[in-house]
């Protein structure tokens, strides 16, 4: 039986060889002390902005999906 690493490797040429690339991306760790707050003072300074409340109805009417088929 092949080893952990021997099977994610032949996995990885796998999807390599069907023209994918590895990617790593850093995101927000949300386990972070303060990441609740901070997320609560960024909502806090848009909850009156203008152009946030187009973007916002721009967003609902392009997530608007009723009527659509797959």
């Amino acid at each position: 039986m092949a080893g952990v690493a021997e099977r994610v490797q032949k996995y990885r040429a796998g999807l390599r060889k069907a023209g994918m690339r590895p990617l790593q991306i850093w995101v927000p760790d949300t386990r972070r002390a303060g990441f609740a707050a901070e997320c609560r003072r960024q909502s806090a300074l848009l909850k009156k902005d203008h152009q946030e409340k187009e973007v916002l109805q721009f967003l609902e009417k392009a997530a608007d999906r009723e009527g659509w088929t797959a």
